[in-house]
């Protein structure tokens, strides 16, 4: 992206107002309530506390450039992903159990500071990344935008991913405005009833239609260059699960209630992770007759901008032969 067409968080750095969001971050940091758990617990103390058993410093569980992302993420150069350990949300199924929910022990990953979170990012821009790609970030919000400062101060100059479940409360979000410039949310579990059985969280239906919302006004729907980059806006990812337990419809009806223009991934790798196998409903692959329905319920809804995933995929199989 050139200095032409900046991110969103240049203009913040340059007026001041990135250092005051970051300030006020951490700041909340001293009773945590960044996500719907709003637990109260004080993570300045640097211990790790809370249901994201995260502290003071962010812990990464790996970064470099992914090709297996959306399309629109990927071109030719990749997506510079973060992978930050723990998670706010409490998913049964979880397809990065080891470093999101496996947390008897110990918060798998490494404790970076600011200097060297920001350095991972100007690290990826300089691999030629197209972008900064934000994977579980809801519980480091703060810390993020810590190193986002430094970094921005060094000569970042690529696009914001927040890459989240979806498991995120507006009032962090506030945080992020002018900050991002794409959301990339889940919408996982649409009863609550489920959400609590599946997710550890009775209230994700609720909490992600208000995330998702406050989301698309800020950035409104996805746009792409001539080169069909993703630049802004809104993506969605929707992983079917076996028996209709994510509620599809629903879901599709919602984000068409957004926009008729939500760009949405359907996706349809679910495989059995983490603790799936205590459910006999999701002890299982999905079928392709699922993946078919739920595409079909994204266009009864009136959706159209559904991503095709297999040229990331295919390109990220190539890269590995």
């Amino acid at each position: 992206m050139s200095m032409q067409n900046p991110p969103a968080y240049r203009r913040l750095h340059a007026n001041g107002e990135l250092k005051k969001r970051s300030r006020e971050a951490i700041s909340r940091l001293g009773e945590c309530r960044l996500c719907p758990r709003r637990c109260g617990i004080n993570r300045l103390e640097d211990e790790s506390c809370g249901f994201c058993r995260t502290g003071r410093l962010a812990r990464v569980s790996g970064f470099d450039l992914h090709f297996g992302e959306e399309a629109p993420l990927v071109g030719e150069s990749g997506s510079g992903t973060i992978f930050f350990s723990g998670c706010n949300l409490g998913c049964e199924f979880c397809q990065n159990w080891e470093i999101s929910r496996d947390l008897e022990t110990s918060v798998p990953g490494t404790a970076v500071t600011s200097e060297q979170l920001a350095w991972i990012m100007l690290e990826l821009q300089k691999r030629g990344a197209l972008n900064i790609n934000l994977v579980t970030p809801s519980h480091v919000i703060p810390q993020i935008l810590e190193a986002l400062l430094l970094a921005a101060d060094r000569g970042l100059n690529l696009p914001l991913i927040y890459n989240s479940s979806g498991y995120d409360v507006p009032e962090s979000l506030n945080l992020l405005d002018g900050i991002v410039d794409m959301y990339m949310p889940d919408t996982k579990i649409w009863d609550p009833d489920r959400a609590k059985r599946y997710l550890n969280a009775r209230d994700y239906p609720q909490a992600a239609r208000k995330a998702l919302k406050r989301m698309h006004k800020q950035v409104g729907d996805l746009e792409t260059d001539e080169s069909g980059i993703a630049r802004k806006g809104l993506l969605v990812r929707h992983l079917v699960l076996p028996e209709n337990a994510a509620g599809t419809r629903q879901w599709m009806h919602f984000l068409a209630g957004l926009s008729k223009d939500t760009y949405v991934n359907v996706m349809g790798q679910y495989h059995p992770c983490g603790r799936a196998d205590k459910y006999p409903e999701l002890s299982r692959t999905v079928t392709g007759g699922e993946v078919e329905k739920a595409k079909a319920e994204a266009a009864r809804a009136g959706l159209s901008r559904l991503d095709k995933r297999e040229s990331g995929l295919i390109r990220e199989l190539l890269r590995k032969l």
